[in-house]
């Protein structure tokens, strides 16, 4: 058929020759996937049926990613979401319905407690707020509504351990779903599915990214009834994952165990040097002796990451905080962790939280690939300025 070149531009006969070969996993962009026949018209998101049916729900570059995720967290299946509130958003939308009753930890992440508060509340979802050191005990608080239980470990600033395979086990005999944020161990150093987890989520963006430049999150199922109940959640959301930021998790992913090694060694050491201040009441890091549940870590993970917290002295007041932060050079201010750059934030509205600690004086640190010389250098720069 002979084409005007008008419609030439938009269906080339030309191609590049094909067998190029390379280390590099391709990013393939699209919306529209061409099929092969009109008999093959079906729009279901189930790649395990036909990979390809609709840019939405994935192309090789996003599935690509998924099945990396789930190989490294050892899943049936993972899926990839646009951040990681996304990833919490599908996981508590997919388990938690009308007159249902979920279990959320006091110290999560303070987005995911948001939703709770603000949107599942919106449509008659129960949400009740635990301690997290609960372990067995959380048995008691089931009620024959309970559907979800949402973990997080350590938790979000104040860095508690739980108890994973306590609360998974005493959730299995009520079948109850259990959820965790496993962000912090990037998947690697807590493995969820071998402690009783039904589903693992992580923020992409924080470790597995590594450089501050895109926003991804994964979910992982541990079997097919939860793949296909979250898969059904997942296409009606539209939770659609830029190619783009897919291929540059990919590239992260080749870089992961060399950057966890380093954050975690620069990490214990500037921990360490916080423990030396006079100005500072307690380090919360999860392999130090006085973080809570530091012998659940001890047992159940296989190294710890470049989060965790610092609490001053009810002495210090809470400008000579600001003054010290302020003042720092190398660690700037931003919410985000698990990148290239040292960050530090304080985190005041943790008030409204049962916390066992006063949130005022508490700052969260995360240590970057900086050298630590200068690191410590900064620091010692921001405590002259809060002794000012």
């Amino acid at each position: 058929m002979s084409l005007d070149w008008r419609s030439k531009l938009i269906q080339p006969d030309m191609r590049a020759p094909e067998g190029f070969r390379s280390l590099a996993t391709p990013t393939y962009r699209g919306s529209t996937t061409l099929l092969r026949s009109a008999g093959d018209v079906n729009d279901h998101w189930d790649s395990k049926e036909q990979p390809y049916r609709y840019g939405l729900y994935g192309t090789p570059t996003t599935l690509e990613l998924g099945a990396r995720i789930a190989e490294l967290e050892g899943a049936s299946y993972s899926f990839i979401t646009p951040g990681g509130q996304a990833a919490i958003s599908l996981i508590s939308l997919t388990f938690a319905t009308t007159g249902s009753h979920v279990l959320i930890p006091e110290s999560v992440y303070g987005p995911n407690r948001e939703l709770a508060e603000r949107l599942l509340s919106r449509f008659g979802v129960q949400v009740e707020f635990y301690d997290p050191l609960v372990g067995a005990r959380i048995e008691q608080l089931f009620r024959p509504s309970t559907r979800l239980i949402w973990c997080e470990s350590p938790g979000s600033i104040t860095m508690e351990i739980q108890d994973i395979p306590a609360i998974t086990a005493a959730a299995r005999q009520h079948g109850i779903v259990t959820a965790l944020d496993n962000t912090y161990a990037a998947g690697v150093h807590f493995d969820a599915f071998a402690h009783g987890v039904d589903v693992s989520m992580q923020a992409l963006t924080k470790y597995i990214g590594g450089h501050s430049d895109l926003l991804l999150g994964s979910v992982s199922v541990r079997n097919q009834g939860l793949y296909e109940r979250l898969g059904d959640a997942h296409q009606l959301l539209g939770m659609n994952a830029s190619p783009d930021d897919c291929s540059l998790a990919l590239r992260g992913l080749q870089t992961l165990a060399v950057r966890l090694a380093h954050l975690e060694s620069s990490t214990l050491a500037v921990a360490r040097w916080f423990e030396a201040c006079a100005e500072i009441e307690s380090v919360l890091h999860p392999a130090f002796p006085q973080c809570p549940g530091n012998a659940l870590w001890k047992r159940d993970f296989t190294g710890s990451s470049s989060v965790f917290s610092v609490v001053f002295k009810d002495v210090v007041s809470r400008e000579a905080i600001i003054r010290f932060i302020d003042s720092l050079e190398m660690f700037r201010l931003g919410f985000s962790w698990g990148d290239v750059t040292s960050l530090i934030m304080r985190y005041e509205q943790l008030l409204n939280r049962s916390g066992r600690w006063p949130a005022e004086r508490i700052v969260r640190i995360n240590v970057g690939l900086e050298l630590v010389s200068d690191l410590l250098a900064d620091l010692e720069k921001g405590l002259a300025a809060l002794r000012a």
